[in-house]
């Protein structure tokens, strides 16, 4: 996509960005945001080719001002567990106040030009959260970036299906990180037990009862 950046292009993407968070995504069309901005369809189409450009654009700048904060590198004591917790906390702390912003990025992350969100994503908070896992080993490393990636993605779809409440988000990513980070062989030991009690009680004849 190119973008030709000028006092108007900000008022139009101000603008954009104004509905998003009033009227979500779906309700935003280009004769909503000249009407917004005060100005002609045709300067829209002077700055931006179409919508998903100014849709992108739009959640792009959103996002570099709301989310995407410059974090600081991992400290020496610093674990996994709340590094990468703290990493996530600055994503979705500014989407739990604006939930339509990240239906916003949902949506348009899957539709043209999405990539740019991804790589935007990636440049800003990715080298922070490789260095919280560095000291991992290779494998444990890929399964733990797969997890998360996965988990994201589930609940996105959850809470744009109307089925997760976006304060539940970063709950239940906090819960499948701390699985993933914590020594679980303690739990799993006390699943085993209770699983063979469990058994064991099916086993046992039953007493009928007297007449």
């Amino acid at each position: 996509f190119r973008v030709i950046r000028s006092e108007h292009a900000d008022t139009i993407i101000a603008a954009t960005i104004e509905l998003f968070e009033t009227e979500g995504i779906d309700s935003v069309r280009l004769r909503d945001v000249a009407g917004a901005a005060h100005l002609s369809l045709r300067t829209i189409y002077e700055h931006f080719r179409n919508r998903d450009e100014l849709v992108v654009t739009a959640i792009e700048q959103w996002m570099a001002t709301n989310t995407y904060v410059e974090l600081a590198p991992p400290g020496p004591d610093e674990t996994v567990y709340d590094g990468v917790m703290r990493t996530l906390r600055a994503v979705f702390e500014p989407w739990e106040r604006s939930p339509y912003m990240l239906q916003a990025y949902y949506r348009a992350r899957r539709g043209p030009g999405g990539e740019r969100l991804d790589e935007q994503g990636l440049q800003a908070i990715g080298k922070v959260g490789l260095a919280v896992i560095a000291g991992a080993d290779k494998q444990y490393h890929s399964d733990f970036g797969l997890i998360i990636a996965n988990m994201i993605h589930a609940t996105l779809a959850r809470f744009d299906a109307g089925d997760l409440a976006v304060t539940d988000i970063l709950p239940t990513l906090e819960r499948t990180v701390y699985r993933l980070t914590a020594d679980n062989a303690t739990a799993a030991a006390a699943a085993l037990e209770r699983r063979a009690g469990a058994l064991a009680d099916q086993a046992r004849p039953k007493r009928r009862r007297a007449r």
